[in-house]
């Protein structure tokens, strides 16, 4: 590090200030005791002589706080116990850190994809102070009623990510559209599972052709505006367009896959340079060499590293793989993507508080997000409920679509309803598209009990669908599921439930366990869900179980008891952790 001279706090680079606590086992920010003090209340408690305590943070300037009032020696906070003067670090030394100790609290999970940065940041890594700098750099966006009003911890999650051809910063002159707030160039909802054992990041192409629905907008005077929906569109003029704001964009993925989205996060050009800047770069692999003139991206044949202009030209060029198409560059965006999560969550990346500034302050400048999830708290909840997902476990896949039928020459494309809906259900129904492992409440041995025991043949199943919850026609998709697919030819629908119930259940008298075992094997119920009981009289004046449909219904076919399942074929998908070379 340069050597810093008295009175120049405001050139100290933050990335040096970093100092090892042992009492939490977390770096935390320091600064000269000289520099200006912010006048944000302070979380860490008052030191024993009564001075205040230290907190990470960046004061006015951008100058680092914390350090002690001694030159050239840092020290950390005041312990309970005075600690021997062999423990502090020499003068003019600085302390150092272990070599492989990794707490919690900085392994944090980024995310960045194609043209977008989806980063969310350092939980844990600074103090108060630093994070509410950072989240002085995120730009936010009131999209009304189009996302969600809050984050919750405890529920599966949508975000969709929204990269831009917006041109911003210098160096930007050859891309996007001049004097455009942007389109929606680069677009992939990110799905993450309740339990957090898995996420989807599903791309939507950009000449997708869909219907924009009205899109109330918030104008800078608070008023609102409905901007009028389009029909038969290209889906990037969701955004931009007649002042259509990335809420508009929200409700045209809800209107062309039923998924309801609930936050997003939008980026243009210049965060994919940024953001591999600050991380010394991003290892690619091309199949062939490249030398694509109009991206001007030249790379040789096998693994390379890119940052800054290559890295954006390697996620923007449309001549150099496959069939120079879109679809093409989506695969390749991903790749990258998939590159960048294992960069960014290596320890060479969370072990360096260098890079780890570099990377937050990059990231949050180039973030926009919806109003709910704009502050430090929710951001910080956000990057700790993702670094709970093993990147084996994060999907790529793209919306099935096939060429436009409209179109002589295929220039866009439609979603391919073969294949599409069971993709847009398993995102909707918190459905893995890998294999992952649950773990499962251990039930009470009468409970489990009851799935133990023959099973009957479906055929000679008895049972009569309510819908006590589910969506509207669930029963009906069952019954056909059930006597078409499954073979319970003795099925039948029986309508609405008298009440609304949250779980599925089914209800069985003594001597019909054989066949609620055989019914709960297909439907992927627990032994919860298996209530002894009574039976009924089904029309043909026979006895019967009842099967109740809850809110937890999760589509025809679907087990309940599925947290993955088994992807359409026809459906690319790859997941964060293999490597990949672009063709």
């Amino acid at each position: 590090m340069d050597a810093q001279g008295p009175g120049r706090a405001d050139d100290i680079d933050p990335a040096d200030q970093w100092v090892l606590n042992p009492r939490t086992g977390e770096y935390e920010l320091r600064m000269p005791s000289s520099a200006p003090q912010p006048a944000v209340p302070r979380p860490r408690r008052s030191s024993p002589d009564g001075t205040g305590g230290e907190t990470g943070g960046r004061g006015p300037g951008g100058a680092a706080q914390g350090r002690t009032k001694t030159p050239g020696r840092e020290v950390v906070p005041p312990q309970r116990r005075r600690r021997p003067a062999t423990e502090e670090p020499a003068p003019g030394r600085r302390g150092r850190r272990p070599a492989k100790k990794r707490s919690t609290g900085r392994k944090v999970l980024l995310w960045t994809g194609g043209t977008t940065a989806f980063v969310v940041l350092v939980a844990g890594v600074g103090g108060y102070l630093y994070l509410k700098h950072l989240e002085g750099n995120v730009s936010t966006t009131d999209v009304g009623g189009a996302g969600s009003s809050d984050f919750s911890k405890d529920e599966a999650f949508n975000i969709l990510i929204i990269g831009t051809d917006k041109r911003t910063g210098a160096g930007n002159e050859g891309y996007g559209d001049k004097g455009s707030v942007g389109h929606a160039d680069t677009n992939i909802l990110l799905h993450v599972a309740e339990d957090r054992s898995n996420a989807t990041a599903m791309s939507i192409p950009r000449d997708l052709i869909v219907d924009i629905p009205d899109c109330p907008t918030v104008q800078e005077d608070g008023t609102e505006k409905v901007v009028p929906g389009l029909q038969g569109v290209r889906f990037n003029r969701s955004l931009g367009e007649s002042g259509r704001d990335a809420g508009c964009t929200m409700r045209t993925v809800k209107e062309a896959t039923g998924i309801s989205v609930d936050h997003f996060m939008m980026a243009d050009f210049n965060a994919v340079k940024t953001l591999t800047t600050a991380v010394d770069g991003v290892e690619v692999c091309v199949e062939h060499a490249v030398n694509d003139k109009k991206s001007k991206l030249v790379l040789p044949a096998g693994k390379s590293k890119v940052e800054g202009e290559q890295a954006l030209a390697f996620v923007r060029t449309r001549h150099a793989f496959g069939n120079e198409g879109d679809l093409d560059r989506i695969k390749v965006q991903q790749q990258f993507l998939g590159s960048l999560m294992r960069k960014m969550s290596s320890g060479d990346t969370l072990t360096s508080p260098t890079k780890l500034v570099k990377l937050a302050e990059a990231a949050t400048k180039a973030l926009t997000v919806d109003k709910p999830i704009g502050d430090v708290g929710t951001l910080k909840d956000i990057a700790l409920e993702l670094k709970k997902v093993p990147t084996k476990n994060i999907t790529f896949t793209t919306v099935p679509v096939k060429d436009n039928p409209a179109e002589k020459i295929p220039a866009t494309v439609v979603v391919d309803e073969s294949r599409a809906p069971q993709v847009f259900d398993m995102v909707r129904n918190d459905i893995s598209f890998t294999e992952v492992k649950q773990q499962q409440k251990k039930e009470a041995a009468a409970v489990a009990a009851r799935l133990k025991g023959t099973k009957s043949d479906p055929s000679e199943v008895r049972v009569r669908i309510l819908n006590g919850g589910a969506p509207g026609g669930s029963a009906g998709k069952e019954l056909l599921y059930l006597q078409n697919e499954a073979g319970v030819t003795k099925s039948e629908n029986a309508g609405n439930a008298p009440a609304e119930v949250a779980k599925t259940t089914l209800e069985y008298a003594p001597d019909q366990a054989d066949q609620a075992r055989a019914l709960a094997d297909i439907l992927g119920l627990s032994g919860a869900a298996m209530k002894p009981g009574r039976s009924v009289t089904n029309s043909q004046g026979l006895p019967t179980m009842t099967l109740t449909l809850g809110k937890d219904f999760k589509g025809a076919g679907v087990k309940l008891n599925a947290t993955s399942g088994k992807t359409p074929d026809g459906v690319d998908k790859s997941t964060a952790d293999q490597v990949q070379c672009a063709k």
